[in-house]
């Protein structure tokens, strides 16, 4: 029985998730604001500069949403459901103040990531002073954020998309360190197991099973005259306290992560502290 096994985990071993590439089509891009129309369509422009990666102005049709359209989350979420759209921008804490406390993205937020399938851009909100400095200025460094469930084709796919030709995307998994250690413990009251063989080996397992596929991911991109420098960052530890350093280190000009999760109603338990910590950079909920 114990060849087997060993057999098994070999053959499992050997068996490696790549990358399914595809080139995503953003073209149709709905801004969302709480803004009279004068500041609406300031609002607008700054998105349209930051948003030229997607491509020449005449191929990208923008849509605009100010303040005096809509009142409630289902009144927004019925606008949205009359157009058809690759893109929502918006930012937090629309038609209420609390956009001054770090606290929560907001009633009409939370609606319309979880109501629709549109990917969302979070922006920096314009009136709160919070914004980094080298913020909604290009997307030259993007990284992709990715859960338990690092494999995730389309967090890639859309992050290529918005990342500037001959910029850099990181693809970065952190592994908590808290839940390793916690299984651990319970492994060390197992007689029958090593524990320190299999700290150690589960350890190389978690961490190389994204790295394998992060690597797939720069062969596959470049296979298809993607032109980032594609690089990845695994590791174990803190994820808010992981993914705040980047953005100080690296200037990091957008965060790519997932936010639905089918098993809930309410948006991924992952990615929903990261939106609500991180409020200086553009973030993308797919």
């Amino acid at each position: 029985m114990a060849n087997v096994d060993q057999f098994e985990s070999i053959f499992r071993s050997s068996v490696k998730e790549r990358l399914e590439y595809r080139p995503m089509d953003i073209s149709s891009i709905l801004v969302i604001t709480d803004l009279g129309p004068d500041e609406a369509e300031g609002f607008l422009e700054r998105v349209r500069g930051f948003l030229a990666v997607l491509g020449s102005p005449d191929s990208l049709n923008f849509f605009l949403i100010t303040g005096a359209d809509y009142r409630s989350a289902e009144d927004l979420l019925d606008l949205v459901n009359d157009y058809e759209l690759d893109l929502i921008c918006s930012y937090r804490n629309l038609h209420t103040r609390a956009w001054r406390f770090p606290h929560s993205l907001g009633v009409h937020l939370d609606v319309l990531i979880q109501k629709t399938e549109i990917p969302v851009l979070i922006l920096p909100h314009p009136r709160a002073g919070y914004m980094a400095e080298h913020a909604m200025q290009n997307t030259r460094e993007v990284m992709v954020v990715s859960d338990l469930v690092a494999i995730n084709h389309d967090l890639i796919n859309y992050a290529a998309c918005l990342t500037a030709p001959d910029g850099t995307l990181y693809l970065s998994h952190v592994e908590s360190r808290f839940i390793f250690e916690r299984y651990m413990e319970a492994i060390g009251k197992i007689d029958v197991i090593d524990t320190e063989l299999a700290r150690k080996r589960l350890a190389r397992q978690l961490l190389k099973e994204p790295e394998d596929y992060f690597l797939s991911c720069a062969d596959i991109l470049r296979q298809h005259d993607v032109s980032l420098d594609v690089r990845s960052m695994v590791k174990f530890g803190h994820a808010l306290a992981e993914y705040r350093r980047q953005i100080e280190a690296r200037n990091l000009d957008l965060l790519v992560m997932h936010a639905r999760d089918e098993r809930q109603q309410a948006m991924n338990t992952f990615a929903y502290p990261l939106a609500v910590e991180f409020r200086q950079i553009p973030l993308l909920m797919i």
